[in-house]
């Protein structure tokens, strides 16, 4: 339980940072959803879709690979960092070059003709956070989570400060003082795009802020560490390009598969992404979870008792999992104000896409079994499949269900990718697992939804608060009583 306890309050850490940084972004949203339209929005959640298919790629899984190859002995000179840094760079400014040759066609196709600009913007902030992730990896790395934290924070906050200035300030002193000096700077049809400049801005001052870090440069190349560490790496990016597949493209195919004109399309999207938010909490905790988790996994490993850690760590992983479930679904009610009134037609998906990101979080846990035993090929393969089931389930449920059926086609691939890495890791690295008390805690917080979904409730505003207060209370209560009694059988053994 120690050891446990340390990989906790390391998930804090960065949990803190993470929870911190990403609510104050996630005020954004309701300042995206009631200042644009959901077809406004729709393009906003377009770029970032994109988005996420390049930032695996612009990374060859070097994040991953750096943890595997790191000098632990000699880490003021870890040419294992310096190496993968190195590469990182290279191919990003590669990158660069290509798109400023390509650009205009590009922003043509993805019918932005009027806005090339956007694809400029998205590009550098691409780069910029590609070449940040290996800085960030040694600050994990190194346990330096509160520099770690402080700079994702510092860098969240920016973003949000020039979000207001943009979206709210600029405009309304364009309008009142169209005269003065700044307001004559500020350009109306840019629209959006000013969300975009926002982020760029920020991925600026966030690299700045990691100046020491990039003095690793110095430390050379090594062409031999280098050729073991993409053999390791680029099955990563399979992984993690799979992973974003799963992820994403759920976003950038709702645009084209939605049966109706352009525009509605992009109105279906940007409610869609917008609900997709109020999944945040998941996500947040599976993204701090993950921060920790990695480096902790890898390091545990040669102890003894390592299989066995795993194990709780999973269990306690899916209990508050659960609770984080319970949380949004029962209480619905306030969660749904965070996003425009235009938006909420699509409430519907957010208990499923809690539920997707659940498995998704059990997957994170249960895929160590290819990373300690170097198998990240098979892992690829896992990845892939569930890309493949990711993209046939949304090209055939969205003509027939919409949005809705991108949420169910989520929840399928990432439960699939569970079962089948455990079925795996029973082969390859066997961990005992409670698997009968994960399903257990996933089938109650489930049950109790459904329950606050059927109930009748009375009129007064404070009744449906209270059933909610209740079932939760219902949950946490089972919870403690069960765990309280393993640990109570186990002492007294």
């Amino acid at each position: 339980m120690g050891i446990i306890k340390k990989l906790a309050s390391q998930t804090a850490i960065y949990g803190i940072s993470s929870i911190f940084g990403r609510f104050l972004n996630y005020l954004l949203v309701p300042l995206y959803t009631y200042y644009f339209s959901a077809a406004e929005y729709g393009v906003v959640s377009e770029f970032y879709a994109y988005a996420g298919f390049f930032s695996v790629l612009l990374l060859f899984g070097f994040e991953t690979g750096y943890f595997r190859f790191r000098d632990k002995e000699h880490s003021g000179r870890d040419v294992a960092y310096s190496t993968a840094l190195i590469f990182v760079v290279l191919v990003n400014l590669v990158f660069f070059l290509f798109i400023l040759l390509i650009n205009p066609r590009l922003s043509a196709a993805l019918n932005y003709a009027d806005h090339p600009e956007y694809v400029l913007c998205f590009t550098l902030i691409l780069i910029l956070d590609a070449i940040a992730s290996i800085p960030f990896a040694r600050l994990r790395a190194e346990d330096k989570a509160f520099r770690f934290a402080g700079i994702k924070v510092t860098e969240i906050l920016v973003t949000v400060l020039l979000s207001l200035f943009f979206i709210i300030f600029w405009p309304k002193l364009y309008a009142e003082n169209p005269h003065s000096w700044l307001a004559k700077i500020y350009d109306p049809a840019i629209g959006v795009g000013y969300i975009f400049i926002a982020n760029l801005i920020a991925s600026i001052f966030k690299f700045l802020l990691l100046t020491t870090q990039l003095a690793g440069l110095a430390w050379g190349f090594d062409r031999k560490l280098f050729g073991r560490m993409i053999r390791y790496s680029l099955p990563m990016v399979v992984i993690g390009f799979a992973g974003i597949i799963n992820e994403m493209l759920d976003r950038a195919l709702l645009k084209y598969l939605l049966p109706y004109d352009l525009q509605t399309n992009m109105k279906m999207l940007g409610i869609y992404s917008a609900c997709y938010k109020l999944s945040i909490l998941m996500s947040l905790f599976i993204q701090a979870f993950r921060y920790a988790a990695e480096p902790f996994f890898f390091a545990y490993s040669a102890n003894s008792d390592a299989r066995s850690v795993y194990a709780k760590v999973l269990k306690f992983f899916v209990i508050f999992c659960v609770f984080i479930f319970l949380l949004v679904t029962l209480f619905i009610d306030v969660f749904k104000y965070f996003v425009g009134e235009e938006f909420r037609a699509g409430l519907e998906v957010v208990p499923v896409l809690l539920l997707a990101n659940l498995f998704l979080g059990i997957y994170v846990n249960l895929s160590i079994w290819y990373k300690l035993t170097d198998r990240t090929l098979i892992g690829a393969f896992v990845s892939l499949a569930g890309a493949a089931l990711t993209i046939g389930l949304n090209v055939w449920w969205i003509p027939l269900f919409g949005y809705v059926g991108s949420a169910w086609a989520t929840l399928a691939c990432y439960a699939s990718m569970a079962i089948v890495s455990y079925l795996l890791g029973r082969h390859y690295y066997p961990v005992a697992y409670d698997i009968k008390r994960v399903i257990a805690y996933i089938t109650l917080g489930v049950a109790l939804y459904y329950a606050r979904q059927q109930l009748p409730v009375g009129a007064g505003w404070w009744q449906p608060w209270l059933l909610s207060t209740e079932l939760m209370s219902l949950y946490i209560l089972t919870t403690a009583l069960f765990e309280y009694r393993q640990i109570a059988v186990k002492i007294r053994r």
